[in-house]
């Protein structure tokens, strides 16, 4: 499915006029004017599934929060806006396929990284209660009671469980299990399966943070899956050579003095892999 079609962004003779038109020239930067302008960047095409390829610098970062600005999508962590973002923004302009998504949203490392660590939180919270569970159960079952009023109803039911269960059934029944069963990796990609949903536009940033090998490539099984069968289109900056194998993805490759459209066993970060294990076949034999 396609939502989006085609973003513009400014040429250079449109971002000269802007900051020329400025009264003030004291600004430390113009961010994010003249970044994707110096690498010929104007107009983006999108596929089903589109990916921008660079190293750090490039812009593929950038280039995703602009689009995110401009479409109004969700996010859950904030970014470097700028002063002149929204100005910059303004120059851009986009098409769309006549489709509307269901849902888009924009996902970046900081909101991966911010689950895994509210997780983890909310798991140690759950273990102090845990411990705190475990000594109300013994205080509970062995201090002697007696019921004086109704106000005590509650404490008596505590105490007939209490005598009624052991000490993990008794914990069990007063608190749900660890939220966070599992590791950083099956964290974020737990959170890459809860926000992206059917018939969605997603934007994602560096999807492989956080994510082992073998976690890239159910990642990369699951992005198919969603935007074969369910409807959804991505628009994914990333350097990871199990997410650039995308079957059917369009890759603009940044690094290049000129932007360009180019295969993903192409790219320079993907043939260094590939000379890498080429260069130690043998031992894999």
């Amino acid at each position: 499915m396609i939502y989006l079609s085609h973003f513009q962004f400014p040429d250079r003779e449109r971002e000269y006029d802007f900051i020329l038109s400025q009264k003030r020239t004291c600004y430390d930067t113009w961010y994010p004017f003249q970044i994707l302008s110096k690498h010929g960047l104007i107009m983006l095409d999108f596929e089903p599934v589109t990916i921008l390829y660079g190293g750090n610098g490039s812009g593929k970062t950038t280039a995703l929060n602009i689009i995110s600005e401009k479409l109004g999508l969700k996010r859950d962590t904030l970014y470097n806006r700028s002063n002149f973002f929204e100005d910059y923004t303004a120059l851009c302009s986009y098409e769309t396929d006549g489709n509307e998504p269901e849902d888009g949203r924009i996902i970046t490392s900081d909101d991966v990284f911010d689950f895994m660590l509210d997780l983890r939180n909310l798991n140690a919270g759950i273990d102090r209660k845990r411990e705190t569970l475990l000594k109300d159960y013994l205080d509970t079952k062995y201090t002697p009671f007696q019921m004086r009023s109704l106000d005590d109803y509650e404490q008596l039911k505590k105490v007939n469980l209490a005598k009624r269960s052991t000490q993990s059934k008794y914990v069990r029944k007063n608190l749900k299990d660890n939220i966070r069963e599992h590791s950083n990796g099956e964290s974020a990609f737990l959170y890459f399966t809860e926000k992206i949903l059917e018939n969605g536009l997603y934007l994602l940033d560096e999807p492989e943070n956080s994510l082992s090998p073998e976690k890239q490539q159910e990642l990369l099984r699951f992005l198919e899956d969603s935007m074969r069968f369910y409807g959804c289109q991505f628009i994914i900056a990333t350097h990871s050579p199990f997410l650039l194998s995308m079957k059917g993805a369009k890759i603009y490759d940044l690094d290049e003095e000129v932007v360009d459209v180019k295969r993903w066993y192409e790219l320079g970060n993907v043939r260094a892999y590939y000379e890498f294990f080429k260069k130690h076949e043998r031992e894999f034999e």
